[in-house]
């Protein structure tokens, strides 16, 4: 360790596990983009709340940038360290910590992941509703940092809806308890909301109290197969309508094709432009009769054309497998993502003229998306040719992500739904913030970071 930098931190903390190793400092200092190369000055793995302040009074003394670090699942670049900055990683900080009955909150540690949250949940009786596909590699950190959605945002909500408390360690190393559980807490700003979101660039989060919920009633999963993208909207009504929904996703027959290339089951005959995964409560006799009436009248209405319903656990694991696979079956073609959202009541329009972009602007690529339709959260993806430079293929995104981000902005949309700003959104930011509001976002992490060596150049 020849950076005196380096050893002035290991002389502060001597326990602190620091690695410098060429291959570490590339594990940990990108997140899933990979459109940066990684060149953190060093990666530390802190074992404690008081290494992490430790940690960061020292980067405040030596002027040194920290890259906060959970699971590095993020796609846009909010993790990635390509500046000489130290990595924190909360990693070894992965422990449940306490559980309360009377409130049903679970405090763990930032490092936990997701998986690992929702088993210790169900240890107790109780679940935490918050899920996705990377469960099993993203943290809680990250997930409060880039208020993470999800498969059930239309039952449960964001993050944001489920986070009690926030131990948060300041960029000048300062130790803040963000409301301590409370439900009821009008004793001035909510610095916890705050915190959520953030990116990392306000503070690090070190634990999280979370709430928990009763297990939700027995539940089926339904393929269904759509003629057209307007059936949609028209399909999510009828059965919101008649249905108590737990999950709405779509995703296009391209889509499909590459789940099942990755060596998913085909659970429908025949190829159809678009499928929906539902999941809905069915407790009971009526809620299944309910469910069994909405595909009657969607088929006779002309919205679906061809629909499975699970009849055992594996069956439903097997149709939620085609839209959780998607992008796993996708990370192969290097793919250009863009993750937005509208207004569910804007969904139809911006469709339409959010698919007469794409036809337009890339008829040179395959375009692949899928999304939330229930919360109005879309996922783009752009698979690169093999044949065509990094260079050129991320160029010629970005001049379609303009467009984009404009017809979001006539459509009162943001441009990122579930996946922070980070660094590759940060040119964007406008399309979704008025200059008042972003104003306002770099004065207050001026006041929590104010030597800006929180996550630098992410967000702004």
């Amino acid at each position: 360790m020849t950076d005196p930098r380096l050893a002035d931190l290991q002389a502060s903390l001597p326990n602190l596990r620091l690695l410098t190793e060429p291959g570490d400092l590339e594990h940990y200092g990108r997140d899933w983009t990979r459109r940066w190369t990684p060149a953190p000055l060093a990666i530390a793995l802190p074992s404690s709340v008081e290494e992490v302040q430790e940690v960061m009074r020292w980067a405040n003394r030596q002027g040194v940038a920290v890259v906060p670090s959970g699971g590095r699942t993020g796609l846009s670049g909010g993790a990635v360290a390509a500046q000489g900055e130290l990595v924190l990683s909360l990693q070894r900080m992965n422990r449940a910590l306490a559980f309360e009955a009377a409130d049903r909150t679970l405090t763990v540690q930032a490092g936990m992941t997701l998986q690992q949250a929702h088993e210790a949940a169900r240890g107790h009786g109780l679940i935490y509703p918050v899920d996705f596909a990377a469960r099993g590699s993203c943290s809680i950190g990250g997930n409060v940092a880039t208020n993470a959605g999800g498969i059930r945002v239309i039952r449960y909500g964001n993050t944001r809806e489920w986070i009690a408390g926030l131990k948060v360690v300041a960029g000048n190393g300062e130790l803040l308890e963000l409301n301590r559980g409370l439900i009821k807490n009008s004793s001035g700003y909510d610095l916890r909301q705050l915190m959520i979101g953030s990116e990392g660039t306000l503070g690090i989060v070190v634990e999280a109290t979370l709430k928990l919920a009763e297990p939700p009633p027995p539940s089926q999963v339904m393929l269904l197969a759509l003629p057209h993208m307007d059936a949609l909207m028209q399909v999510f009504a009828a059965f919101r309508a008649r249905l108590s929904l737990q999950a709405f996703e779509f995703f296009t027959a391209l889509a499909l094709k590459h789940v099942l290339a990755h060596g998913a089951q085909r659970a429908l005959d025949g190829d159809y432009p678009y499928y929906v995964v539902c999941e809905f409560d069915a407790a009971d006799e009526a809620a299944r009769d309910a469910a069994l009436a909405a595909f009657e009248q969607a088929v006779e209405q002309g919205w679906v054309l061809d629909g499975a319903i699970a009849q055992s656990e594996a069956q439903a694991a097997a149709l939620w497998r085609l839209r959780e696979g998607i992008t796993e079956s996708l990370a192969p073609h290097r793919p250009y993502k863009n993750d937005i959202s509208v207004r569910i009541g804007a969904v139809p329009a911006f469709l339409h003229e959010m698919q007469a972009l794409l036809t337009q602007a890339y008829p040179q690529f395959e375009v692949v998306w899928f999304g939330h339709i229930g919360d109005g959260n879309l996922h783009i993806n752009v698979l690169k040719p093999q044949a065509l430079a990094d260079a050129e293929f991320i160029a010629q995104c970005e001049q379609v992500t303009k467009l984009l981000a404009a017809t979001l902005q006539r459509h009162g949309g943001s441009i990122s739904a579930e996946h922070g700003i980070g660094l590759v959104k940060r040119p964007y930011l406008e399309s979704t913030r008025s200059a008042a509001e972003i104003a306002l976002m770099r004065g207050v992490r001026q006041v929590f970071d104010p030597h800006g060596i929180l996550n630098p150049g992410k967000l702004f």
